[in-house]
């Protein structure tokens, strides 16, 4: 496996979805921040990093801890995730 994949993100809260490579071998927490991050360049819109977002998969609604590694979980290139703000 190389060391990025292609992934899919859906951010319901802005009515957008964006295709972005993440590296695999990172911390799903870590892998929150650089998408937060990327989002805000991408975009020009103020996200608050400070609270608590879930990323979910949009095929079998699983939700990834984060504390979790990318590689040790179910995604793959082409995979949906979903990231919505936890309330």
């Amino acid at each position: 496996m190389k060391d990025k994949i292609l992934i899919k993100l859906i951010v319901p809260e802005m009515d957008a979805s964006f295709d972005l490579f993440i590296p695999v071998n990172e911390l799903v927490w870590k892998i929150k921040k650089l998408i937060l991050k990327s989002i805000h360049d991408m975009t020009n819109i103020d996200i608050d990093t400070t609270k608590e977002y879930l990323m979910i998969n949009q095929d079998n609604c699983r939700l990834y801890q984060n504390n979790e590694i990318i590689i040790n979980t179910d995604i793959r290139n082409g995979t949906e995730l979903i990231m919505i703000l936890q309330k």
